[in-house]
């Protein structure tokens, strides 16, 4: 088992070669162990350096051999990421050379951190709540602008505060219960049941009002994934280009061209979209591309969303009747492609409970509308950041007290005394609690910072 006296070591960049990477320690030991393989090219050792210093010289090995040229910064206690003394090592960004550096640290007493111990000895020491600490790989992960601020305001403790302050109305209203309880000569408890009453419906109201949210937030967060679909040569693989503002897939007249799925990720108007370019759906003529045919179905059968792509400048075929039977029951968008041409197939011509919209690749008539449809299924508004739900773990707990709540609704409607109506508050309470930390149990809290990245 780890030990959270222990000072630990990673890599904290990404891999692959570039310019810096860092070396991150922290924990007592930091300094000390810096200093065993760190020479600052002033000879003061990185133990007598102020915090905050920024102190060029050369990582060394044991023989006294160079192994880079470096920087150490230095942060001293409590005012550091961990709340630690922590010291990070910026060398060249070769995975060679931060590996041995990292090697070196190691060797002389640090520990190989888990993943997202250093995120996790934040929480622990008080520096970040649970919902700050997963806010961390959010902004790490995110694909837009809006979901960027989305994670920075969680990452700011904005939804957190919220949380805290309906669990301190929480505890306040289980506190006048229970005065009620322990004075019942001072006959209160009408009265105070009465107030609760009308305090956790207000409560209630705000619950849902942020659980409206939970859809946006999760797509903001991870992304809407959406299939492109149509028969070949309507144009998939110019929508896709025209969307990730690339050239990403190849564009031909030859039919059947993309045989496999591509998926890239494009922001749409803040929306982060997982695309699929799927191959044209039609009868195959070879074995590789009925591969991709039945690819194509499993994709449009399990995306969130389908953008549907017909030529408008032709009549429907049978294969495009296929597509619009595929999309039935579907969150779907029908796209008429070039409108730069004399439109043959029109809105009225579709039998679909779909939007249907104008649209050309070539001339990007009609992107604007595509965009706003977007935006209007993935429920982005002016809502501001710090409203947004933004992960399932969040969403599940906030309808459990939601629950309790409505529990001690339905307990007071039946006129139970002001106990009963306490232990619902206490356990919505609790249920709030695991939102931000403070009653998450160890198992929980373990669970949640191993999908963070080692070195975060």
């Amino acid at each position: 088992m780890p030990s959270y006296q222990d000072t630990i070591a990673a890599i904290a960049t990404a891999p692959g070669a570039a310019g810096i990477g860092i070396i991150r320690v922290s924990g007592k030991d930091a300094l000390a162990i810096s200093d065993r393989v760190f020479a600052a090219a002033s000879g003061t050792p990185l133990a007598k350096t102020p915090a905050g210093r920024a102190v060029y010289g050369h990582i060394v090995s044991d023989t006294a051999e160079t192994v880079d040229e470096a920087i150490a910064l230095v942060m001293r206690a409590p005012h550091s990421y961990t709340r630690e003394d922590v010291v990070e090592l910026q060398c060249h960004g070769g995975s060679v050379v931060l590996r041995r550096v990292l090697g070196l640290v190691l060797a002389h007493g640090a520990r190989l951190a888990e993943r997202g111990e250093f995120t996790k000895r934040a929480f622990l020491s008080g520096r970040l709540d649970l919902s700050q600490a997963q806010a961390v790989m959010d902004v790490i992960s995110a694909r837009t602008d809006r979901a960027l601020s989305v994670a920075e305001s969680h990452l700011a403790g904005h939804f957190s505060g919220r949380i805290r302050t309906m669990r301190e109305k929480c505890l306040a209203m289980i506190a006048h219960l229970e005065a009620t309880i322990d004075f019942p000569e001072d006959d209160i408890d009408d009265v105070a049941i009465d107030e609760v009453e009308r305090e956790v419906t207000r409560i209630r109201s705000e619950l849902r009002a942020l659980l409206a949210t939970a859809h946006t937030g999760r797509i903001l967060r991870d992304g809407l994934l959406t299939a492109i679909v149509g028969k070949p040569n309507v144009g998939k693989s110019s929508l896709l280009n025209t969307l990730l503002r690339e050239e990403r897939a190849i564009v031909t007249d030859i039919p059947g061209t993309t045989r496999d799925s591509i998926e890239e990720t494009a922001d749409i108007g803040g929306v982060p979209l997982r695309i699929i370019d799927t191959a044209g759906i039609r009868e195959a003529t070879d074995a590789v591309e009925r591969i991709g045919v039945e690819k194509a179905r499993e994709y449009a059968s399990r995306a969130a969303l389908v953008l549907a792509l017909f030529d408008g400048s032709q009549s429907l075929t049978d294969e495009d009747r296929a597509i619009l039977e595929l999309i039935q029951d579907k969150q779907a968008i029908v796209l008429l492609n070039k409108a730069d041409l004399p439109a043959v197939t029109t809105a009225k011509d579709l039998s679909v409970d779909a939007p249907v919209l104008s649209i050309s690749t070539k001339d990007e008539r009609g992107f604007d509308a595509l965009t706003a449809e977007i935006a209007r299924i993935a429920g982005i508004t002016e809502t501001p950041e710090e409203s947004y739900v933004s992960g399932e773990r969040d969403a599940a707990l906030l309808r459990k007290a939601d629950d309790h709540f409505r529990a001690a609704l339905a307990t007071i409607a039946n006129g139970l005394s002001a106990d009963f109506v306490s232990i619902d508050l206490r356990s919505a309470w609790e249920t709030l609690g695991e939102i931000t930390g403070e009653k998450a149990s160890e198992d929980l809290i373990d669970e949640i910072f191993s999908k963070f990245c080692i070195g975060k």
